[in-house]
């Protein structure tokens, strides 16, 4: 499943965001793919401060989360996060929560933004140095996938 995914950063479970049975709550996973939101766009060069700077903000309209299996209380998680769509004004960005010790995946899911120019509120087209820095991000990423999946089907590494 993640391979798929370039970008990942980790999240170790604090006892907190565990639940009487002793796993995650599921609550939480939104919490770490908003994280793992967070850390994608300061890692791709275009962060959540930058879009303020910009005059621009995003609104979260939509999100699931699938759970597949349980993480417990001071596991590290690797959260996983790509763009999967862009629109004139959303991006849909996609998450999987996977286990470091093991890759097992624990969640997987999706958020929904919408762009909005801070002044008026109103939703705006997806900026381009933000379209731009996820291309670039991207591109490289498919480049090395492609060369990765063709040393492969050639029987390399």
């Amino acid at each position: 499943m993640t391979e798929d995914f370039r970008f990942f950063t980790p999240i170790k479970v604090r006892f907190i965001e565990t639940d009487a049975q002793g796993h995650v709550n599921f609550v939480h996973y939104l919490t770490y793919f908003d994280e793992g939101l967070t850390e994608y766009l300061k890692a791709i060069g275009y962060s959540y401060s930058d879009m303020l700077a910009d005059g621009m903000d995003m609104l979260y309209v939509r999100s699931d989360c699938e759970y597949k299996a349980r993480a417990f209380f001071d596991e590290v998680l690797n959260i996983y996060t790509r763009v999967e769509r862009i629109g004139n004004t959303s991006i849909t960005y996609a998450f999987a929560a996977v286990k470091a010790d093991s890759g097992e995946t624990v969640a997987a899911g999706h958020i929904v933004t919408v762009m909005i120019d801070r002044g008026t509120r109103q939703p705006m087209r997806v900026p381009d140095r933000l379209r731009q820095a996820i291309a670039r991000y991207s591109t490289v990423w498919d480049d090395r996938h492609a060369e990765r999946e063709i040393g492969a089907r050639k029987g390399g590494k």
